[in-house]
């Protein structure tokens, strides 16, 4: 079942990418803090429905267990969402679509693993095809800048905050899984519903300080009915982390590269609903991104 969680989570976060995109605004400084109030707002609904339907409660414990595992993923998040104020290069950096080979090499490095053929091979096409992808994405925004007539604001173009974002991205987005890989996976130190549920209330948590900061601090206004785009993602983001959970904890060194595939997702909804034109490159990509996924598949099988 690992393979369905990890496919759907992929699937739901490329969904997620899709809106951050759309609702991400470049002049808003405080845009970053709006998808961390929505994203908090929705996983502490979430939380608190799932813990009412399946009846069970959370122990204090858990949260604190888990805290440094979601103190990375919400760290890297919001470093993503601070991103998006530059989405002409940085969103589209391969450096932050290496998360998932990060993860892998280091549970491979620290814990014994036994891959077959299939698993390699499929892992090595989705890396690559990932970072590929974001390679050509950068390259055909570099081209639309260059013919653009309109002035660029030099933060946007290659420099020191463009770089620096996927970076820190890549490498605490990749810690964060593969601490989760442990906890999860190689040393089962706390279950899925314990973990989906400390995630999402340590979320909701930071949420409710960001609102905080931004309406008491900051004196900016928040209309939640506004923020629909934000929403959407907010709703997207937590269906994926719903099934993150499970296809971690199951066969997290193969799981982690093929969830980092919800970028090639994003490429196909976006063709799909917004119409984006893809080059021929792009399309082979996605074709072999897509081979590995299947090969992933097939080798879940045997």
């Amino acid at each position: 079942m690992w393979f369905l969680f990890a496919l759907l989570t992929a699937l739901a976060w490329g969904g997620a990418d899709l809106f951050y995109k759309k609702g991400s605004d470049s002049r808003d400084r405080f845009s970053h803090i709006k998808i961390v109030i929505m994203v908090g707002l929705v996983m502490g609904i979430h939380a608190t429905g799932y813990m009412l339907f399946k009846g069970i409660t959370l122990d204090p414990a858990d949260l604190l267990r888990y805290l440094p595992v979601s103190v990375l993923y919400i760290l890297s998040m919001t470093i993503g969402y601070i991103g998006l104020r530059y989405l002409e290069l940085s969103i589209a950096s391969p450096v932050q679509n290496s998360s998932g080979a990060v993860t892998t090499i280091l549970l491979f490095l620290f814990f014994t693993h036994s891959l077959n053929t299939l698993e390699v091979t499929g892992i090595v096409i989705i890396t690559l095809g990932v970072i590929g992808l974001a390679v050509l994405e950068k390259r055909a925004e570099q081209i639309a800048l260059q013919a653009s007539s309109t002035k660029i604001d030099p933060k946007y173009q290659i420099g020191m905050m463009a770089i620096l974002f996927p970076v820190l991205y890549a490498l605490i987005d990749g810690l964060g899984t593969f601490a989760d890989g442990i906890y999860l996976d190689e040393l089962s130190l706390i279950s899925e519903d314990a973990a989906l549920l400390s995630y999402e209330f340590t979320f909701f948590a930071c949420a409710v300080l960001a609102f905080i900061y931004l309406r008491f601090v900051k004196k900016q206004r928040f209309n939640l009915f506004q923020e629909r785009v934000k929403g959407y993602a907010a709703v997207f983001e937590t269906i994926g982390q719903f099934f993150y959970v499970f296809a971690m904890s199951s066969n997290a060194i193969i799981a982690a590269p093929l969830i980092t595939s919800y970028s090639i997702f994003s490429v196909i909804l976006s063709r799909i609903f917004l119409k984006e034109r893809l080059n021929k490159a792009q399309y082979a990509v996605v074709i072999a991104v897509i081979i590995g996924i299947a090969l992933l598949g097939i080798a879940d099988e045997l």
